[in-house]
């Protein structure tokens, strides 16, 4: 929807991040001037801050050593030429916080399709992060949400847990680090691959208004629909 990608020989790709936004799966007609750029240099960002806890899928070569001369404008700041991997098509989202009320029949438990404590109110922290996985749904399609059990069905319970541990892993990180800076991390979510050798990967963006909910921490009140800094706007 909003990043380009091209093939680099056989085992990379060159990934553009554009200026388009979507919404909810919708292409929205006005492009965010250097939108791309910032989600890249997000992504840079916080690839560093995690370093160790996982493989990435960072190559490390200039983008703009692979297009041609008048091409190189077109890729700097919004490019990264990365490894070629074989997607885990689950996306691992990470919740360390309620974002809706719990009703009296626990409809946003059956929902999330996980155990969640009794009596927490929206927006409260829970006592723990909860990983929830979702099944990547086909173009046009919404992701569904499924239980742990049915990735490990999917996939085994060797890439299972690794990819639950290392989704809640990243997340403490990542908050830990945000909180330093007034912001929580309300969820975000990470994608992984497996390389030619079966070794899952974190691939794609990552922490960025895209794929996680920002909360500015002085405005933060349990029981409130708190305001974001995600694109959902």
């Amino acid at each position: 929807k909003v990043r380009d990608s091209y093939a680099v020989g056989d085992d990379k790709l060159l990934i553009v991040a554009s200026d388009r936004i979507s919404a909810f799966d919708v292409i929205l007609g006005d492009p965010i001037p250097k939108k791309g750029k910032i989600l890249t240099a997000l992504t840079d960002f916080w690839f560093k801050e995690l370093d160790g806890i996982v493989p990435n899928h960072l190559t490390g070569i200039d983008p703009e050593s692979v297009v041609a001369p008048e091409e190189r404008d077109q890729v700097k700041g919004r490019a990264v030429v990365a490894k070629r991997l074989k997607p885990i098509l689950i996306e691992c989202v990470a919740r360390g916080y309620l974002p809706e009320v719990l009703g009296k029949n626990n409809k946003q438990t059956v929902k999330l399709r996980v155990k969640i404590p009794a009596g927490l109110k929206q927006s409260e922290k829970l006592p723990e992060p909860i990983f929830k996985p979702a099944g990547k749904a086909e173009a046009g399609h919404h992701d569904e949400n499924i239980t742990y059990e049915e990735v490990v069905k999917q996939y085994g319970e060797d890439i299972a847990s690794k990819i639950r541990d290392y989704t809640l892993a990243l997340y403490k990180k990542a908050a830990e680090y945000a909180a330093s800076k007034g912001i929580i991390i309300a969820d975000t979510k990470f994608e992984f691959g497996l390389d030619d050798n079966g070794t899952v990967v974190l691939m794609d963006e990552i922490l960025t208004p895209d794929s996680s909910r920002f909360w500015p921490a002085d405005e933060y009140k349990v029981g409130q629909s708190e305001p974001s800094f995600d694109k959902q706007f």
